[in-house]
């Protein structure tokens, strides 16, 4: 098959581009009447004199939602955890998990990408970050003091150094020198970013980004920015054409027009040549570019039909999340879309409602022509006077009273938009009624979970088809692109990061802690476990050792917001572990013990011997009194028969 040219590669992004931004423009219909109803802008079926109230149900839906996500994402230092296929992967995907949200929270602007990406995602059917590794050159500035002459001459030999100042000097008869340099080392680092979703193209048949066949970032550049962007082409207006297509669209000015920050733009003019601005299409399409039959993955970056950059890539750079995912669709729904009809009704409803109290509050009134002065009727004052010429010139008109079926319709709106979009006022902590005396705790947790599903479908939404995504597409950079090491501070430890010997296999969870339930149900479930955990092992029970205690402990301490947990408690795991005697050693113990042992019976020997001399000493001393009494007897039986002879 013959190579594809690049003016034939032009004009087949142009055509892509031409289609999906025909395909867009009804997504970038709703897009727009959907930032309109967020910003309140009026609905233009107004009448003059009349209440023009605008309902704010979009704008309360999204900001009662982006808070639960938010907590969900970003409340803790651990978004992403990466799992080990095996006991020798368990440092290296801890230390895969730390680095990888160390580089999103801490390398970028972590907690704003999200902010930005979940409100682009609840209010334009999609958000979409764009992540890629970021080439750029640093340098460095380092100083020298006492080269020779050689030295030098080494050290300035290096291409990439630049010397900032030399100040030779002479010792006896050498010369030495002391320079200042700046030395350059390319270097690169993680990138992200929010793309607007009007700078997004896709094209019609695409369900998801990586297997689309082709998909555009489409930005407004000046000739300054392509300049700095595409130095080796030194690029002039001669060589671009002229970009009449320089407006910007109706979503892009839904965008700026509450605040009216579109309407200076000094790009647009043509008076200084730098700051002229053009379409920058990057685009990322499969074609069969060298002609062997199966078709490849490109990167395409053009302006108009100038083509600055064709290189084959590996992947497209774009990730992408919606609230409501529709089968086999790209586009999914935005909570917009959800309750922008209700916004509408509500505001019907409320500005009846209240062209009716000004009526009832200042009536109107039936005047016999001729028989008033219509100068005093209309001048509203305390106490006014008005002249008439008869009685019952000026009569007041009924205005009928509200309607109490108008304000049971705001309610049911109300419950209409907590049903679709999961907002309701007890999640919101705005019902007052929700804690009576007689509404136990499991129905209030019923009621908080019933109204958090559909947030909790949201928030695994993003998890499963964005979240996990990005983060992923971050390990896979640092494992591609970051060749060299480097020394972060991680778990209170400085730690030599070097992610190209990382394992390509790891698989990657991401937390969303609403399925579990609140953190207040969490931390009391944890403490009756530790509690009951406690008086196991104070019973002697061998259900509960140390390191259960720990691993209790540490989560209770997790799920009260510390995320380093080795401030409070100690992992038994880690303790030092006493190193046993030496043979020598134990040789010396076991004589030592022996002789120990030797003098031990010895002396239960001479216990013996001395209890039995004792016991003989004794026996010898009852024989003796025995023997003294029996001779003391015999003398007093003698005594007793000479006293009877006399």
């Amino acid at each position: 098959m013959a190579k594809i040219t690049e003016e034939e590669l032009v004009a087949r992004i142009q055509t892509e581009v031409t289609d999906a931004l025909g395909y867009g423009d009804k997504i970038s219909e709703h897009r727009e009447r959907a930032m309109e109803y967020y910003y309140g802008q009026p609905f233009g079926n107004e009448v003059e004199g009349r209440s023009q109230f605008v309902d704010s149900t979009v704008q309360d839906t999204i900001e009662w939602i982006k808070p639960s996500l938010m907590r969900v994402f970003a409340s803790g230092d651990e978004m992403v955890k990466f799992n080990p296929h095996g006991p020798e992967d368990v440092k290296m995907a801890e230390q895969a998990t730390d680095y990888v949200n160390y580089v999103f929270t801490k390398d970028n602007p972590g907690w704003e990408i999200l902010y930005s990406w979940f409100t682009d995602a609840l209010l334009s059917k999609n958000g979409i970050v764009k992540v890629w590794w970021d080439d750029y050159e640093e340098s460095q500035r380092e100083e020298y003091t006492h080269l020779d002459d050689m030295e030098l001459q080494v050290l300035v030999s290096n291409p990439d150094i630049e010397v900032i100042e030399h100040t030779p000097y002479a010792e006896d008869i050498e010369t030495y020198n002391d320079v200042v340099i700046s030395r350059r080392r390319e270097t690169g680092r993680v990138k992200i970013e929010n793309v607007p979703p009007s700078e997004f193209l896709i094209s019609r048949d695409a369900k998801e980004i990586q297997n689309a066949r082709f998909v555009c970032h489409r930005v407004r550049k000046t000739l300054s920015e392509l300049r700095e962007m595409y130095p080796e082409h030194n690029l002039g207006p001669e060589d671009l054409g002229n970009d009449e297509d320089s407006t910007y669209t109706g979503e892009r000015d839904s965008r700026f027009e509450f605040d009216d920050s579109y309407n200076f733009n000094l790009g647009e003019s043509e008076s200084e040549e730098a700051l002229r601005m053009y379409w920058l299409h990057e685009s990322f399409l499969k074609t069969d570019f060298n002609g062997d039959g199966i078709t490849e993955l490109r990167k395409v970056c053009t302006v108009g039909s100038y083509v600055l950059q064709n290189d084959e890539i590996d992947s497209i750079p774009f990730v992408s999340i919606t609230p409501v995912k529709i089968p086999h669709k790209f586009f999914g729904l935005s909570m917009a879309d959800l309750v922008m009809d209700l916004q509408l009704m509500k505001s019907t409803l409320m500005r009846n409602l209240m062209d009716n109290m000004y009526n009832m509050n200042f009536g109107r009134y039936a005047v016999l022509e001729g028989q008033a002065n219509l100068d005093d009727l209309l001048t509203q004052r305390p106490g006014g006077v008005v002249r008439v010429k008869s009685p019952n010139a000026v009569m007041p008109l009924t205005t009928p009273a509200l309607e109490p079926y108008s304000f049971q319709m705001l309610e049911y709106l109300d419950g209409v938009r907590e049903s679709r979009a999961g907002v309701s006022k007890m999640s919101q902590g705005m019902n007052e009624n929700a804690l009576t005396s007689h509404t136990t705790a499991t129905a209030v947790n019923a009621v908080m979970s019933a109204a958090q599903s559909r947030v909790e479908l949201i928030a695994r939404n993003f998890a499963e088809t964005g979240v996990k995504d990005l983060m992923r597409t971050i390990y896979e950079l640092l494992m591609k692109n970051q060749d060299h090491q480097r020394v972060i501070n991680l778990r209170n430890e400085w730690i030599p990061v070097r992610p190209d010997a990382w394992n390509d296999k790891y698989d990657c969870t991401v937390s969303v802690a609403l399925g579990s339930g609140n953190k207040d149900q969490q931390m009391m479930h944890l403490s009756r476990m530790l509690q009951f955990a406690g008086e196991a092992m104070k019973g002697g029970l061998s259900i509960v050792n140390e390191q259960n205690m720990y691993n209790l402990g540490a989560s209770l301490v997790k799920a009260m917001g510390f995320q380093n947990v080795d401030d409070f408690l100690t992992n038994p795991a880690n303790a030092p572990q006493q190193q046993g005697p030496s043979p020598q050693e134990q040789m010396q113990q076991m004589e030592v013990q022996i002789k120990q042992k030797e003098l031990e019976i010895k002396s239960g020997e001479l216990q013996l011997k001395a209890q039995k001399l004792q016991q003989d000493a004794q026996e010898s001393a009852v024989d003796a009194q025995l023997k003294m009494a029996e001779l003391q007897l015999e003398r007093e039986q003698k005594r007793a028969v000479a006293i009877g002879a006399t």
